[in-house]
C-alpha cells in the first residue's frame, strides 16, 4: 500500500524565509533548518490530505469507532469489522454460535476491509454483555483464531489462561462527575507520582483500580502529588512485562478489573484535583500471535514493518509501520480513544528514542547534531509523533505529554510552528542514571559537585524536562531502589527510628539530599515511583518461572512508611514537605536555578530558584559554621526546610527559628554535614 508523501527536496525559496525560532534559539540547528522545514511541510501536506478525505484530524482519529464490533441501533443489530487485506477469509466465532468458525463469515469490503451484519432478530439474546469472541482469520491456506485489533476488553481463562474479546455493555454507564476538572488548571507544573495498579496492595496478589482509587488515592493526595502516570494499563498477556509488551491497545487490563473501575478510579483523581496519564506504548507491541496483531492477515506487513526491520533487535517485540495511513489512523485513533472514553489528561509516551532512529537507539551515542537529522532519523515515525501531538492538544486542551527519549532530539518538547515536534516535557533519564553509577563506583568523599551540577542543569533552553531520582527502570530486577543501595543490608537491620548505626544514618541524610537536589535543580517537573518516596526496599520483580510465580517483590509494603517508629516514615515526611514546598512556591515554573557557589573543597552546593535559595553539604563528616557566600538578594534569611529536622530522621542542629542576616551580600550559615537548607529571605 503507498506510504505518506514523502520528504521532498528543500527549494530555493525555504532559505529566503525569516529563521524558525527552534533555529533563533540554538544557532547550531542552522544547518539542519532545511530539515525541520521539510518536516513541517510533510506534516502540513498529510493534515491537508487527512481534512481533504476525512474532514478533520479529529474525524479520522475516528477508526475505532469503524472497526471492530458495535451495535448498531439504526441497522438493529451487531455490526463487525476489521482490516485485513491480505486475509483470504475471516469469521465471527464466539460463544453466541458455539464457536462455530463457518457460521458467519464476513464479506470483503473496499480498502481489505471486510464484515458482517449480525441482525437483533437472530443475535439480541446471544450477543449479550459479557459474551464471548474472537475472530477466525484465514490466510495462506491457514486458519488461526485472533483478537480483533480495536476490542475495547480481553479476559483471559482461569483455566486454559486462552484470552478472547468479550462484548461489555453494562446496563447502567458510569456516571462522570469530572466535567469541571482541568488538567491546565490542576497541573501548573506536573509533580508525578508513577504508579502501578497491579503491584499497589501490600498483599502478595494483583491489585484493582478501586483498591487504588479508594486506599492509595489519598496517599498520593496527601503527599503533595497532583499528576499520577499509570502504567501498564493497556492489555498485555504477561503480566511480568510491566505493561510494554502491549497485546491489545484499546483494552484497559482487565486484571485489575471492569471499565467501569478504571473510570471510577480516574473520576475519583479528578475529584481530588490530581490529573492522570496513560503510559502509552506506540514504540513497540508483542510479538504473540494468539493475543496480538503480528501477522493478524498473513501478509507479514499489516500493522507492523515486514521482516526484520518488523522486529525490535533489543525488545524481542513487533514495530510499527508508521508510514502506513491506516496504521497512522489507528494509532492516533488509540490516542482519541483513551483520551475520550477514560478522560485521561494525557500520555507518557513509552521508548520514543526507538521511535525516532531506524537504529532505535542501539549501541549509539549521541554526541552530535548529525545524529538527529541524518540518514539514521525514521521521518515516517517523526510524522506520526507530529500528528500525535496535534491530535492530543486539539481534543483535549492542556492535555500533558511526556517524551521518554534519551537522545536528547532538538525540538521533541517544542511547539511544531517552532520546528518542534510538539511533546510538553522530556524525562531526564541521565539524572538517574548518573545517581546509581555514583552510588555504584564513587565514594562520597570523591562525589564530583561539578559534573553533578552539570548532569541536573544541562537540558535544552525552552525544552520542559521531567526530573527524577529513580523510576520504574532502577528498581527492576537485577537493580535496587535508591534506599536499598544507600541502606544495603541495613535496610533489614537498623530501620528503627532509634537506631543510631552511622551507616543507616548516612542513607537516611543522602537520600534525602538526592529527592531535593533532583527536584529543585534538575527540570520544570518532578517525577517518583510508587513507594519510593518512603524508600521502599529491594527490586521490583513480577510473578515469573524464575522466582516460582511468587508476589514478594510485587508489591507495596506501605506499612514501613506508616509506621512513625520506622526511618521509612521519615523519609515519607521529608518526600511530602519538600513536595508540598515545591508546590506552595511554583518551584518549577520558576526558570532554571542559579549556581551560587560550587565548592569541591567542603563539598557543597548553594543556588537559587524561585526566591529560594538551597545550601546542600555533601562532606562525610565536616560540619561548617559561618559558612559564607553571595545572594543576589539582602535581607534577613529564614529556614522554611531542613533535612536535619528531627521529623526527617535528622538531628535538629541547625536552629529553624534563627534568622541569617546578610552582610554585604554575604550570607553566612551553619550547615551540618550531610544536610541540606533551603532558605528564604523575609519581607
Amino acid at each position: 500500500m503507498a506510504k505518506t508523501t514523502p520528504i521532498a527536496p528543500a527549494t530555493p525559496k525555504a532559505s529566503r524565509l525569516a529563521p524558525l525560532a527552534l533555529v533563533k534559539n540554538d544557532a547550531y540547528l542552522a544547518p539542519f533548518e532545511p530539515v525541520l522545514r521539510q518536516r513541517q511541510a510533510r506534516l502540513q501536506a498529510r493534515l491537508a490530505e487527512i481534512k481533504q478525505h476525512h474532514g478533520s484530524l479529529l474525524n479520522y482519529a475516528t477508526a475505532h469507532q469503524q472497526l471492530g464490533l458495535h451495535h448498531s441501533a439504526g441497522r438493529g443489530g451487531y455490526v463487525y469489522r476489521e482490516w485485513a487485506p491480505g486475509a483470504e477469509g475471516l469469521f465471527l466465532v464466539g460463544d453466541f454460535n458455539g464457536w462455530d468458525r463457518q457460521a458467519n463469515p464476513l464479506q470483503l469490503l473496499d480498502f481489505g476491509v471486510w464484515e458482517v451484519f449480525l441482525p437483533d432478530a437472530e443475535y439480541k439474546s446471544r450477543l449479550t454483555h459479557g459474551s464471548r469472541y474472537k475472530v477466525h482469520v484465514v490466510a495462506n491456506g491457514q486458519g488461526k483464531d485472533r483478537l480483533p485489533a480495536t476490542l475495547r476488553r480481553t479476559v483471559q481463562d482461569d483455566d486454559t489462561k486462552d484470552f478472547a474479546g468479550q462484548i461489555w455493555q453494562p446496563e447502567t454507564p458510569f456516571a462522570w462527575t469530572d466535567q469541571k476538572f482541568k488538567p491546565a488548571t490542576a497541573v501548573p507544573e506536573p509533580l508525578i507520582y508513577e504508579a502501578h495498579v497491579g503491584m499497589a496492595t501490600e498483599e502478595g496478589r494483583v491489585g484493582t483500580y478501586r483498591e487504588f482509587a479508594d486506599h492509595i488515592l489519598p496517599r498520593i493526595a496527601a503527599g503533595g502529588y497532583n499528576t499520577i502516570q499509570l502504567m501498564a494499563v493497556q492489555e498485555h498477556p504477561y503480566y511480568g512485562s510491566f505493561g510494554y509488551h502491549v497485546a491489545n491497545l484499546f483494552a484497559a487490563s482487565s486484571r485489575f478489573g471492569t471499565p467501569e473501575d478504571l473510570k471510577y478510579l480516574i473520576n475519583e483523581a479528578h475529584r481530588r484535583d490530581i490529573a492522570v496519564l496513560l503510559d502509552i506504548v506506540h514504540s513497540h507491541a508483542v510479538k504473540n500471535e494468539a493475543e496480538g496483531l503480528a501477522n493478524f492477515d498473513g501478509s507479514g506487513n499489516l500493522y507492523f514493518h515486514k521482516g526484520e526491520r518488523g522486529n525490535h533487535p533489543g525488545w524481542d517485540s513487533k514495530l510499527f509501520d508508521y508510514g502506513r495511513p491506516e496504521v497512522q489512523q489507528f494509532l492516533l485513533s488509540n490516542l482519541r480513544f483513551w483520551l475520550e472514553e477514560y478522560h485521561f489528561d494525557g500520555f507518557r509516551f513509552d521508548g520514543v528514542t526507538s521511535m525516532l532512529y531506524h537504529h532505535h537507539g542501539e549501541g549509539v551515542a549521541f554526541v552530535g547534531y548529525d545524529n538527529y537529522f541524518g540518514p539514521s532519523a525514521d521521518e515516517d515515525a517523526i510524522l506520526y509523533l507530529q500528528l500525535a501531538t496535534t491530535l492530543a492538544h486539539e481534543f483535549k486542551k492542556g492535555s500533558i505529554l511526556v517524551a521518554e527519549d534519551m537522545s536528547g532530539l532538538p525540538g521533541l518538547c517544542r511547539p511544531i510552528k517552532e520546528g518542534g515536534v510538539g511533546f510538553d516535557y522530556r524525562l531526564a533519564m541521565g539524572i538517574p542514571d548518573f545517581w546509581i553509577k555514583l552510588l555504584k563506583h564513587t565514594p562520597d568523599e570523591n562525589w564530583p559537585l561539578g559534573d553533578l551540577w552539570h548532569t541536573l542543569t544541562n537540558r535544552r533552553a525552552g525544552e520542559k524536562t521531567i526530573a527524577y531520582a529513580e523510576s520504574h527502570d532502577q528498581a527492576l530486577v537485577g537493580d535496587k531502589t535508591l534506599a536499598h543501595w544507600l541502606f544495603d543490608a541495613a535496610i533489614y537491620s537498623h530501620m528503627h527510628t532509634a537506631d543510631g548505626d552511622p551507616g543507616a544514618a548516612r542513607a537516611l541524610a543522602l537520600h534525602k539530599l538526592i529527592r531535593l537536589l533532583t527536584l529543585a535543580a534538575g527540570g520544570e517537573g518532578y517525577l517518583t515511583f510508587i513507594g519510593n518516596e518512603f524508600g521502599h526496599p529491594e527490586w521490583v520483580d513480577f510473578p515469573r518461572a524464575g522466582n516460582d510465580w511468587s508476589y514478594q517483590f510485587a508489591r507495596r509494603q506501605w506499612s514501613l512508611g506508616d509506621n512513625p517508629d520506622l526511618k521509612f516514615s521519615q523519609m515519607g515526611a521529608f518526600d511530602k514537605a519538600m513536595v508540598q514546598l515545591a508546590r506552595q512556591r511554583h518551584l518549577l515554573a520558576a526558570g532554571p536555578a542559579t549556581l551560587l557557589k560550587h565548592d569541591e573543597e567542603n563539598k557543597v552546593l548553594a543556588f537559587e530558584r524561585a526566591g529560594l535559595v538551597f545550601i546542600i553539604n555533601f562532606h562525610v563528616e565536616q560540619s561548617l559554621t559561618d559558612y559564607r557566600f553571595w545572594v543576589t538578594e539582602e535581607g534577613k534569611y529564614r529556614v522554611v526546610l531542613s533535612s536535619d529536622n528531627s521529623r526527617f530522621g535528622g538531628f535538629d542542629r541547625p536552629d529553624e527559628a534563627f534568622e541569617y542576616e546578610t552582610f554585604e551580600h554575604q550570607l553566612s550559615l551553619y550547615v551540618p554535614s550531610r544536610v541540606a537548607l533551603v532558605v528564604e529571605v523575609g519581607s
